[in-house]
């Protein structure tokens, strides 16, 4: 059994470009090795599997003209797709803040584990970005319309939702993951490595301590985020007359008003378009939004004011919902490479494009 911690804890284990580098790398190892039969991932400290990438070493980046925005996301664009095929068993300890490039990392694994401490998102449309490393996939196909209602609004859900969601396996307690390594060091693998990981960890597993939420709430979410845009959803929501779901309703729309409405929008035609693609597709596309998000500039205004600044009041353009146009959606979706030299054109085949080793600034 391979062990790979993210050693970040300070940053709760954000992903640099180095780290990704790594990733590839020690992955690459890990399938060639016979000695190998499966592989654990975990986050370093006690507070966090991965806050997602590093998005203040970004911002700086490109503040200051380097390219590190295109090669941080050429790399770990396709580190995230080739877990999916992965050769190998390969768990995810999610046992701490998991967040958007967390999510990432661990949506291909073979088994995603949650405990006591995991508590989970995809919060990118609160700094003016939208749910990548595979949102458009994953997120398009969760039951009804959760992936949807995760999407736009950002909330942070725990280990029993996870798990209610699908975007969890099992969840075992805090004493089982305290020793979750040195048990496994003792395990006798068969010849059927997937089914020896998967009956390890469903063995220990137990339910969570604390319930989920969501089941409560569903009939309502499903209601309100299948109107067809952002404006329409939040309209629903602030319509929302019963008594049940009234306050919640109102609370969910208060937040997404202070959302980017553009990002929003472009998150929402991102699941729809998703939900009929291939996972390789979807990452093609999330590249494309990803390279225009730096240029609309409601990223960059989003990571200012949340992490630069610390204000906490970006200001939008447009600062309204109801003030986004069908144009500005479609133009994160306009193809950006000529036919065949899309950077993620070989996807499939593994062959990665050359990727700068050029250190984050």
């Amino acid at each position: 059994m391979a062990g790979v911690t993210l050693n970040r804890p300070g940053a709760l284990n954000a992903l640099s470009i180095e780290m990704i580098l790594r990733l590839r790398t020690l992955f690459g190892e890990f399938s060639a090795d016979p000695e190998v039969f499966a592989v654990l991932v975990r986050g370093a400290g006690d507070k966090a599997f991965c806050a997602g990438g590093d998005i203040r070493a970004l911002y700086k980046s490109f503040k200051h003209g380097s390219p590190l925005r295109d090669d941080f996301f050429e790399a770990e664009y396709p580190l995230d797709y080739m877990l999916y095929s992965y050769p190998k068993p390969y768990a995810a300890l999610l046992d701490g803040i998991t967040l958007g490039g967390g999510l990432g990392l661990s949506q291909g694994s073979t088994l995603r584990i949650v405990g006591e401490r995991t508590r989970m998102a995809m919060p990118e449309v609160a700094i003016g970005f939208f749910p990548d490393v595979g949102g458009s996939y994953f997120l398009s196909r969760l039951p009804g319309r959760l992936g949807c209602y995760l999407a736009l609004t950002g909330m942070h859900i725990n280990a029993a939702d996870a798990l209610y969601t699908g975007l969890a396996d099992v969840y075992l307690p805090p004493a089982t993951i305290a020793s979750i390594s040195d048990d496994l060091s003792q395990l006798r693998w068969s010849n059927e490595h997937f089914a020896d990981l998967q009956r390890f960890m469903q063995a220990r597993a137990t339910a969570p301590r604390s319930p989920p939420t969501l089941p409560a709430l569903r009939e309502c979410i499903d209601t309100h985020f299948s109107k067809a845009s952002v404006a329409a959803i939040v309209s629903s929501l602030e319509a929302e007359c019963r008594s049940a779901y009234a306050p919640w309703a109102n609370e969910t729309a208060k937040l997404m008003r202070s959302r980017s409405p553009t990002l929003m929008s472009v998150t929402l035609r991102q699941l729809q378009r998703g939900a009929s693609m291939s996972l390789a597709d979807c990452f093609r596309m999330e590249l494309g939004m990803a390279a225009y998000a730096f240029e609309q500039g409601d990223f960059l205004e989003g990571v200012r004011a949340v992490l630069i600044d610390k204000d906490n009041n970006p200001r939008w353009r447009p600062s309204r919902i109801e003030d986004v146009s069908e144009p500005m959606i479609e133009e994160f979706f306009r193809e950006r490479w000529a036919a065949g030299a899309h950077p993620l054109a070989t996807l499939e085949t593994g062959v990665p494009r050359r990727v700068s080793k050029r250190p984050a600034t």
